[in-house]
């Protein structure tokens, strides 16, 4: 949809606090999108919020893992982030670069960060993959933080208004740089400047969408989001208008539902337990990738 007008905003139905917790090789991270939620926010598996200044909380990074059945987006705000595959993929993200990755019928990875100090921050999000493409081949796309598309609207006199990074979808008409057929993934991060200001982003009523407030505080329909909330959106209206009365960021990610049964066990994510067993097997086996 590429118009940015939106009559019956949809309503904040639930507001979420992230889970504090450790992944990888002990890197501490918060979980927002979590596995009670996969349901309901379908196709989406998980979002996970990294974001700190001490190496001791990331430095041991993400080591060697296996994966089958959907699909990873890394989005790095602030940091270096190396990832290396059994398909014969490596590449580094860096500030505002997004990696993609299709694990397909199985890849084996590392995630590991290439600096000792400073800031690292950003998302990964697992976006869920069709039964019929479940086991299709790997893949994997490196997207520099220039190649990310990006807009302003609603400027005021200054020439100020809101920065939109397109990372998956179409977004005022301007297409991200991403897209997934079945799942039709929409992948913003929207920038508020420090006078606030207004943002309205068309949804189909049947995609599964929710916002997540990783600066200062955006409003969803009338009601405040606080910094590190997510609100899950209605399936009501045909849009969501967010506004900010100072600086925020926030992340914008809705999707169509895939409506099938979800079969995760830790990273494997099928459709039955008969799959997930299989997944297992041909990890343990070596015929993962």
């Amino acid at each position: 949809m590429d118009t940015s007008t939106v009559t019956q905003p949809r309503r904040a139905e639930r507001l979420v606090t992230g889970q504090p917790t450790q992944d990888g090789a002990g890197v501490k991270l918060t979980r927002v999108l979590t596995h009670d939620l996969q349901q309901r926010l379908d196709p989406f598996l998980m979002l996970d919020n990294f974001a700190s200044d001490d190496p001791k909380d990331y430095g041991a990074g993400f080591p060697s893992h296996p994966h089958r059945g959907f699909e990873t987006v890394s989005y790095m705000l602030t940091g270096n982030m190396r990832h290396k595959d059994s398909a014969g993929h490596e590449g580094l993200i860096t500030d505002g670069g997004v990696q993609w990755m299709t694990a397909g019928r199985g890849v084996i990875h590392s995630e590991m960060p290439e600096q000792n100090d400073g800031v690292m921050e950003g998302f990964q999000l697992w976006l869920n993959l069709p039964g019929k493409d479940k086991m299709c081949p790997p893949w994997y796309r490196d997207i520099q933080s220039p190649e990310v598309p990006e807009y302003t609207t609603g400027a005021d006199a200054a020439g100020v208004g809101v920065r939109v990074r397109v990372i998956a979808g179409v977004s005022h008409g301007v297409t991200g740089a991403v897209q997934r057929e079945a799942t039709q993934p929409l992948y913003l991060d929207i920038i508020f400047p420090e006078g606030g200001g207004s943002f309205s982003q068309p949804l189909p009523a049947a995609h599964n969408a929710f916002i997540y407030v990783y600066r200062g505080q955006v409003d969803v329909a009338g009601k405040p989001v606080a910094r590190q909330r997510m609100a899950i959106l209605a399936n009501e209206g045909d849009g969501v208008t967010l506004q900010a009365s100072g600086a925020a960021r926030a992340l914008l990610i809705a999707g169509r539902p895939l409506r099938e049964p979800i079969a995760q066990y830790g990273p494997f994510v099928m459709n039955t337990r008969d799959e997930l067993i299989q997944a297992v097997e041909d990890f343990q086996n070596g015929r993962l990738a």
